[in-house]
């Protein structure tokens, strides 16, 4: 994904999401309650691990929820195990 970036930099979004990256996320958002997330496409950014962007679907796990827009920020360290790192609203 985008060898032609500075270092640090991110990646454009791509989709759909490999397999692999899409496990990473399952794992990471499988203990989270009240919203579900659907990655549509994701951004990878290396530092010290990698950074992962994933701009979602986020609908309310209650009657008559609305879709809404968000971006689930995901860490994942070198050593260790990946974790949310921000969620965010797309206005």
């Amino acid at each position: 994904m985008g060898t032609d970036l500075l270092p640090g930099g991110w990646t454009p979004y791509v989709a759909p999401i490999p397999d692999d990256v899409q496990k990473l996320f399952d794992s990471v958002i499988k203990n989270l309650t009240g919203v579900k997330y659907t990655p549509l496409a994701v951004a990878t950014q290396v530092v010290a691990g990698v950074n992962y962007r994933f701009f979602c679907n986020a609908k309310g796990v209650y009657p008559n929820a609305l879709n809404e827009a968000a971006i689930v920020q995901i860490y994942k360290p070198l050593d260790g195990s990946a974790h949310i790192t921000s969620i965010q609203k797309v206005p």
